[in-house]
């Protein structure tokens, strides 16, 4: 077959190297960027590469296939397609996965970057496909079954029982870290180890003797979510946590299954009421049935939906989540700082109260969550721009936010002493000031010229866990601390 030349600059010349060649600067690359297990991938590469030229395609052409199969789970092997392939590489190139000899006599129609790849063959065979969309119905409705369960005990939801704001995460999540093991293909012993959290989970939240209206049980509804979301992450990375990379894409799909589980809750809502409103028409009342079955229950599957549309149709989440992260955020960079000066202008900082300062708390998890979900989004190879200036007013804005929270609480503190919400509130604004200094550090360094966005990206990646730790000692440790008040 005819080959186009390679354009790019510092893509291999296929039409003179070999397979080996080729091989070989992949292990190069994954050992001078600290890929673990080298050998390992490199034998399952070896076999991708084997099977698609047992079905008749070329070296270069199963080369460039079974780097991106195995991209999908090793991200510097991703790195490396598309330091050598270009974002072309990110395109859904079609890849005869599953296919048998036989099954891709089909005309090579496609062209990419020089190499002939047949645009007619899925990229997961059709039986595959099958197979997940059902193992991801059963994980749905599953969770959808287990909101139900307290019923059985004399709970009801209708009547806001305490039981399911503490057990509301592990309705769910264990049903998403179940799907990630699968897909990920976790061995059993890797998988119980990856259940046992929420096991623990369940036992501190149900067991705790808390007192009516008590204060550490709303902060273990807060905080057990955020904990039990750090196991998802496990199962999501397919146990290889260590590496920065995975934990960046985990953040990125933490943001783009919010933005699909957004857009299935409106639809939800909008079905919801429309539904209702023909049988009210008719004189049937099903807002009960609504109310107590079809919001909750639709409430928990669309978690495993909106996972798996994430997994399923990337591309179209990745092109919407960047352009929502830039039009919010100069939004709350222009907001946010007029906002502080106007509290200062007043000077209603002195005496924020509690509803106050819960209302603080929740803008700047939010413009948190933006602000991984950005960093995560940008290309770390992109020079600095308008953009990140942006970003760092942004980050600095919320510094000085957090900073009057801080002075807010340590005042309500020295005057009326410690309780959970107080120590908590303290604790979790430390956390966050302290991610927040040194990330506008890395980001005024990138801007100068100083330093790489890789750094400022690193060091989010690192600080995950310090979240999920935080949020593991206010579920474990303050009840029985506060004698569960």
């Amino acid at each position: 077959m005819q080959r186009k030349g390679c354009a790019k600059r510092g893509m291999p010349n296929t039409s003179e190297g070999t397979l080996e060649g080729l091989i070989a600067e992949w292990r190069v690359h994954l050992r001078r960027h600290g890929a673990v297990d080298v050998e390992e991938h490199e034998g399952l590469l070896r076999e991708q590469v084997a099977a698609l030229r047992d079905a008749n395609l070329t070296e270069d052409e199963a080369f460039l296939i079974a780097v991106r199969r195995v991209g999908e789970t090793d991200p510097v092997s991703r790195d490396f397609a598309l330091e050598h392939f270009g974002q072309q590489w990110e395109r859904r190139v079609p890849d005869p996965a599953g296919a048998v000899e036989g099954e891709i006599e089909l005309p090579f129609r496609g062209r990419m970057l020089g190499l002939l790849v047949p645009d007619a063959i899925p990229v997961t065979s059709a039986r595959s496909a099958r197979t997940e969309f059902g193992v991801v119905i059963g994980l749905a409705i599953a969770a959808a079954l287990a909101i139900k369960v307290p019923e059985l005990f004399g709970y009801r939801l209708i009547d806001g029982e305490a039981v399911y704001a503490r057990n509301l995460s592990l309705f769910v999540l264990p049903m998403l870290a179940g799907y990630f093991a699968w897909k990920r293909r976790l061995t059993g012993r890797a998988s119980i180890w990856l259940f046992l959290p929420f096991v623990a989970a369940a036992v501190f939240a149900n067991i705790f003797p808390f007192k009516q209206g008590a204060h550490t049980e709303s902060l273990t509804a807060i905080h057990l979510p955020f904990a039990l979301w750090l196991v998802v992450g496990l199962a999501f990375v397919g146990g290889d946590w260590r590496s920065v990379e995975r934990r960046t894409d985990f953040v990125r799909f933490t943001g783009e299954l919010f933005i699909y589980y957004v857009l299935i809750a409106l639809g939800g809502s909008v079905f919801s009421l429309l539904t209702w409103a023909m049988f009210e028409a008719i004189s049937l009342e099903i807002g009960d049935f609504i109310a107590e079955w079809v919001l909750p229950c639709g409430a928990m599957g669309a978690v495993l939906v909106g996972a798996w549309l994430v997994e399923t149709r990337q591309g179209v989440a990745q092109n919407i989540a960047p352009m929502l992260s830039r039009v919010f955020t100069p939004l709350f960079a222009a907001m946010l700082p007029i906002f502080l000066a106007a509290m200062v202008f007043t000077g209603e900082w002195v005496d924020m109260d509690r509803d106050m300062l819960i209302g603080f708390d929740i803008m700047l998890a939010l413009v948190l969550g933006m602000l991984l979900f950005s960093i995560s989004a940008r290309d770390p190879q992109a020079r600095p721009g308008i953009f990140d200036a942006m970003q760092v007013i942004l980050v600095v804005a919320v510094i000085a936010a957090d900073l009057m929270v801080l002075s807010a609480i340590v005042g309500r503190i020295s005057e009326f002493g410690f309780t959970p919400n107080r120590t908590a509130a303290l604790g979790g604004n430390l956390v966050l000031f302290g991610n927040l200094v040194w990330s506008a550090w890395l980001y005024a360094r990138f801007l100068a010229g100083r330093s790489e966005f890789s750094a400022l990206v690193r060091w989010q990646g690192n600080y995950l866990p310090v979240y999920a730790v935080w949020a593991g000692v206010v579920v474990v440790v303050f009840p029985p601390l506060f004698g569960f008040e």
